[in-house]
């Protein structure tokens, strides 16, 4: 009987182990996508914000149809939140990118997600690049 109570308990503690090990992974890929998630939102959100800089007169404060003199709110040409760190690249009259790059590691590459969309003035690239997920 001892051997048989012994053989149930290593069993119990291997599919624990298991269990404990599958919740991990699950969790680490929840947390990559939620970042993604995240990241996507607040590049949207920069680019609806430009499109409006693009149409508002310069004597306004807007760009007078040109993303040439577009900054963050902080003033720069970068920004970073709790989502990742965001940059402007390749402003241009017409179009520039905004790249994000994420907090989190979704591949486990060494590399953490980054997503560039190039924004026009009345749409958006349709596919975002996106290096690392």
């Amino acid at each position: 009987m001892g051997q048989q109570q012994l053989l149930l308990i290593v069993l119990g503690v291997i599919v624990v182990g298991i269990a404990v090990a599958l919740g991990m992974t699950m969790f680490s890929e929840s947390a990559a996508q939620s970042n993604f998630d995240a990241v996507m939102s607040d590049i949207q959100r920069y680019a609806s914000n430009a499109q409006q800089f693009y149409m508002k007169p310069s004597s306004l404060g807007g760009g007078g149809r040109s993303f040439a003199a577009l900054t963050f709110p902080n003033g720069a040409a970068a920004t970073t939140n709790t989502n990742g760190t965001f940059t402007l690249t390749n402003l241009a009259v017409g179009s520039f990118d905004i790249t994000g790059v994420g907090t989190e590691d979704g591949d486990s590459d060494g590399t953490n997600i980054t997503v560039t969309l190039t924004v026009y003035p009345d749409s958006v690239s349709a596919v975002p690049t996106i290096t690392s997920r």
